[in-house]
């Protein structure tokens, strides 16, 4: 059976930091550096998500523009086309979204609206507790 995103956001939980599209570049970082985080959905008044902000976008804005970006607000550097996942994307097509488009975090869409958030290493957990599930499975199988 594999593994679906349903699974690994009923296992870690479906909170998501969000910030609205106009919170400063600088607002911002201070968030991801509290929270101990890589990213941060942009989301409308209606929960719709507007965008995604990463620790690259920061970096990219800061050495594009200099330090007086910080003042900007989010909606100015975050990356608009957000590839989205999800419940049932299983962990494998969520590999290959992952890598194809060199991201560590994809948001979770349920009817139309943010539901949760996948990071690479949700992912890697996930892997690892299949690949020791399986492990388990076949010592028992071999003893029999």
């Amino acid at each position: 059976m594999a593994i679906i995103v349903k699974n690994m956001l009923d296992a870690k939980g479906r909170d998501v930091v969000t910030v609205g599209p106009d919170r400063t570049l600088l607002e911002v970082a201070e968030i991801l550096n509290q929270k101990k985080i890589g990213a941060v959905v942009v989301t409308s008044m209606e929960g719709r998500i507007a965008g995604i902000f990463t620790e690259r976008d920061l970096v990219r804005a800061i050495a594009g523009k200099g330090p007086g970006v910080l003042d900007q607000p989010v909606k100015s550097a975050m990356t608009t086309n957000v590839h989205r996942c999800k419940e049932e994307t299983t962990v494998d097509e969520l590999m290959g979204i992952m890598t194809g488009g060199r991201f560590r975090h994809v948001p979770v869409e349920k009817d139309g609206k943010l539901d949760g958030i996948v990071s690479i290493g949700d992912v890697v957990k996930s892997r690892i507790r299949e690949v020791e599930l399986e492990a388990e499975q076949m010592k028992a199988y071999i003893a029999g």
